[in-house]
């Protein structure tokens, strides 16, 4: 085992796990990697309950109790996952106080199929955080067109937000305006800025996937070479952008104000294609006031055998959109491409969480008493 976390801690960026489940919280597991392996929050997202609530361990009792009351398969699925965020968020909460409320932090979706819809998501946002009750807990909120207006509501109304589903570079600096945008109306109510956070999931492995296979697809040496650059390139100048928006005359206003920077996420950090080396979308996004959240093979492979040489990002953005431009003239659409992503990655969220709900179902009507 190599101290890789610890440095890549020491570099500026939190670790977070992007997994959750019941087991996994009484094992004691959960404990045990904070404590370890550095681990300073966790992400969750539908696909993640799907499968730990699926695979069934952990949950039996609380199914049962939920199936002699009769609720409905939607307030099964929201007292189920609820219950797993809350317990996660005790277990995190002497990082939270720790860091002064900057990690330590558990997050929840807002219902999937609302992803389009501005004022449902909003009222889901304001729902979970009521129902999970702990102040180190973010909502996520997709970012998509109908997300961007959620997002500066949610925020203005002092709930820390989790940003989710970020692909492309025009899309994130309009989140970072949602943010802002929500600072400022928190500020004209009142509230304390100070406990507002928030974070901004770019995703960064699923870029490489659609352009690399659009890459095969040409199959020239030109083509070759531009594989498994992209998404690296996307989430350098991500970072880019970040360090522009947060050194505003805009920002500075709300600085003074105690604000809180929304820090660039990387999500989606499990190699798809065994070409690449395990730890790469790590290793090469290190830079100062990040979050890394990685699947739990990801965190092990760090550890085991990950390189941790300083900042990764900073001295590349030249080269990074050298590489999105190579791409381009190869006749492959970024903004097709990014697109595509956002949709799909709605649409995945979306068929997991109909799936949690069917599972769950069938569930509920196989433990429910007779009539009588």
């Amino acid at each position: 085992m190599t101290d890789a976390l610890k440095r890549l801690s020491d570099e500026g960026v939190a670790i977070w796990l992007d997994d959750l489940s019941r087991k996994r919280i009484t094992s004691g597991n959960l404990a045990e990697l904070i404590d370890q392996q550095h681990v300073v929050g966790v992400t969750t997202n539908p696909s993640i309950f799907q499968k730990a609530i699926s695979s069934g361990d952990g949950y039996e009792q609380q199914l049962a109790d939920l199936a002699v009351r009769r609720v409905t398969v939607e307030e099964a699925v929201r007292m189920i996952t609820t219950a797993d965020v809350r317990d996660a968020a005790d277990i995190l909460r002497p990082v939270f106080e720790a860091t002064q409320g900057q990690d330590g932090r558990v997050s929840i979706e807002v219902d999937p199929r609302l992803a389009h819809n501005t004022h449902a998501t909003v009222a889901e946002a304001k729902q979970l955080a009521w129902l999970v009750d702990r102040p180190n807990t973010l909502i996520k909120i997709p970012a998509t067109k109908a997300g961007l207006p959620a997002i500066t509501e949610t925020i203005g109304r002092g709930i820390s937000v989790n940003v989710t589903l970020i692909f492309s570079l025009e899309r994130y600096h309009e989140v970072m305006d949602a943010y802002l945008a929500g600072l400022e109306k928190a500020k004209a109510a009142g509230l304390d800025l100070s406990k507002i956070y928030s974070v901004a999931s770019f995703f960064v492995s699923r870029v490489d996937t659609e352009i690399d296979k659009r890459l095969d697809a040409l199959g020239t040496p030109e083509a070759k070479e531009a594989r498994g650059k992209a998404g690296l390139a996307n989430a350098r100048l991500a970072y880019q952008a970040y360090e522009a928006v947060f050194s505003s005359d805009r920002w500075a206003a709300l600085d003074k104000a105690q604000a809180n920077k929304q820090r660039p996420l990387w999500a989606s950090t499990g190699v798809k294609d065994p070409a690449y080396k395990d730890t790469m979308y790590v290793e090469e996004l290190v830079a100062p006031g990040t979050v890394n959240t990685m699947p739990e093979a990801t965190l092990e492979a760090v550890a085991d055998h990950g390189r941790i040489t300083g900042d990764t990002v900073q001295a590349t953005y030249e080269q990074a959109r050298a590489d999105l431009d190579a791409v381009e003239k190869l006749g492959i659409s970024y903004d097709e491409v990014v697109q595509l992503l956002e949709d799909e990655g709605v649409d995945k969220f979306e068929a997991s969480w109909n799936d949690l709900l069917k599972s769950t179902e069938a569930e509920l009507k196989r433990l429910a008493p007779s009539e009588g």
